[in-house]
């Protein structure tokens, strides 16, 4: 029998003075459930997310939550990009919190993914793929005004009483394409070498951070699965960077940059956490196709990552905790109102 204190996936973390019960992590999944297309919190988000919580995760991070209605993924994405915003999120915390979880949200800006009406924007005027729109080339006033929105929505967050930020910097979104050669044509300085494809995520970075003194995480995609796109290597040394602008954790996704389907097995992404936490010196969250408690058990043994996210596991089944418990020899105690079908048969 493995005890509490044995087992790794429950033992609690501290990052900038976070401190987390367990090491299990709701991985932000967009939902699009914003059917007014206002970006607001409805019951729908309550539901979702307090049941999470109540199932015993221990930090949930919202879905990626567009900064301008212009970056919405869908026009059904939440918002933080208004003051008008902020008492449907903190509703949304102050539920999470009294359900024993702590709570992020992720801010993003789709790029040339958005499928809203208008113009939409990128680095270069490339489209994703055939039958999506062509994107503006983002102007340097454009580039002054996503920062600021940045800045703004991370405020906002603050206000809303969030634990923690995620900067989503992953998936073909905008961050990520002005990180990309495969994405990132410019001649100005903020395109052309590494350095300077990362020089718009270390602006946001910069501004978040005169707002936001929490724990801050930012989501890549570790690998973009092109030979002419950025390598595993190439995120290692920006995960150097960014841990030296105070990022504190590096959530290592992948793929999203061109429309290619990448090879998908159990762990498939847990290689590209486990390099950047060693050559960086950062800590890592793994995510992708974990689905047992043994396997996020091993992740966390071996020092491959940190925390591990769940992503569609957590849609099949909130509880999953108690499953993961179950496989690894324990009883987890859960809500009380639950009590007599968690400790007993």
């Amino acid at each position: 029998m493995v005890t509490i204190s044995e087992a790794k996936l429950f033992s609690a973390f501290t990052i900038n003075g976070l401190t987390l019960k367990n090491r299990i992590v709701m991985s932000p999944m967009a939902m699009y459930a914003c059917s007014d297309q206002d970006g607001m919190v409805n019951d729908w988000h309550l539901v979702h997310y307090a049941s999470r919580a109540v199932g015993q995760v221990g930090l949930i991070i919202v879905e990626a939550t567009a900064i301008t209605p212009q970056g919405r993924i869908t026009r059904h994405d939440l918002g933080i990009w208004d003051d008008a915003h902020i008492p449907g999120l903190a509703k949304l915390v102050d539920l999470i919190h009294a359900n024993g979880a702590k709570v992020g949200i992720q801010l993003a800006h789709a790029g040339r993914k958005a499928d809203v009406d208008g113009e939409i924007i990128a680095p270069s005027p490339l489209p994703f793929a055939e039958g999506y729109k062509c994107p503006s080339e983002l102007s340097r006033q454009g580039i002054s005004d996503l920062v600021a929105a940045f800045q703004q929505a991370a405020a906002r967050a603050k206000q809303a009483g969030f634990d923690l930020l995620e900067i989503h910097a992953a998936h073909g979104y905008l961050l990520n394409q002005f990180l990309s050669p495969l994405t990132n044509k410019r001649t100005d300085e903020y395109g052309g070498s590494l350095a300077n494809r990362y020089r718009l995520l270390a602006e946001v970075i910069a501004a978040v951070r005169r707002v936001w003194s929490g724990p801050l995480f930012v989501r890549i995609s570790a690998n973009e699965y092109d030979p002419a796109g950025n390598s595993p290597d190439d995120y290692c040394v920006m995960a150097t960077w960014m841990k030296e602008a105070g990022v504190d954790l590096i959530d290592c996704s992948s793929g999203g940059v061109v429309p290619m389907q990448p090879p998908v097995y159990p762990g498939y992404q847990v290689p590209y956490a486990e390099a950047i936490r060693r050559k960086a010196d950062i800590p890592t969250a793994a995510v992708g196709l974990i689905t047992s408690g043994r396997q996020a058990e091993e992740i966390l043994q071996n020092e491959r990552a940190d925390l591990v996210m769940l992503g569609r596991e957590l849609l099949r089944d909130p509880y999953w905790p108690r499953r993961a418990a179950q496989e690894l020899g324990l009883s987890l105690p859960g809500p009380k109102q639950y009590k007599r079908a968690w400790e007993t048969i």
